[in-house]
């Protein structure tokens, strides 16, 4: 059992998960310091679903894998918050399509440049090839257990 564990120490899966973390929660910090501290990490999940196209929140659940339940509680705190709004789906006006509003669309941006700044830095310190190099093995450790689909699905989500 190890009592003090280091970062040297970690076998790949928890340097990886870790890495991640830090590096998240550092763009967090970094979004906060621009004006998007009302923005949480699990927003991402609906977010990235809606930014593909307008959805409703039955086919916002089913491409969760959550319960409609679920997915409107999601919805209803992301739209209290400014970050969704609904709106007549043109094809069924029965039917309520999400929509990112501008604040969302404006965190995604933000977020996007903030990852870039954040790789940038680690190349300036590390070495590009040295980046490169891990973002490379992590993506294909990532193919070796098929979650590649997930992602081109924008289905990413923890491990169960």
């Amino acid at each position: 059992m190890v009592v003090n564990p280091s970062p040297d120490g970690l076998d790949l899966s928890l340097t990886a998960l870790f890495a991640g973390w830090a590096m998240t929660d550092e763009v967090q910090r970094r979004l906060t310091g621009q004006g998007f501290g009302d923005l949480r990490f699990n927003d991402g999940v609906v977010i990235q679903h809606v930014l593909a196209a307008p959805l409703s929140i039955t086919a916002l659940a089913d491409r969760m894998g959550v319960t409609q339940q679920a997915a409107s509680k999601a919805v209803a705190d992301l739209e209290r918050r400014g970050l969704v709004r609904r709106a007549p789906d043109p094809a069924d006006a029965r039917t309520k399509l999400l929509h990112l509003t501008e604040h969302a669309h404006d965190a995604v941006e933000a977020t996007r440049t903030l990852r870039a700044d954040l790789q940038d830095e680690l190349e300036t310190e590390f070495g590009a090839g040295r980046v490169e190099d891990a973002r490379a093995l992590l993506a294909a450790v990532i193919g070796r257990f098929g979650g590649g689909d997930a992602i081109r699905a924008r289905r990413v989500r923890p491990p169960r």
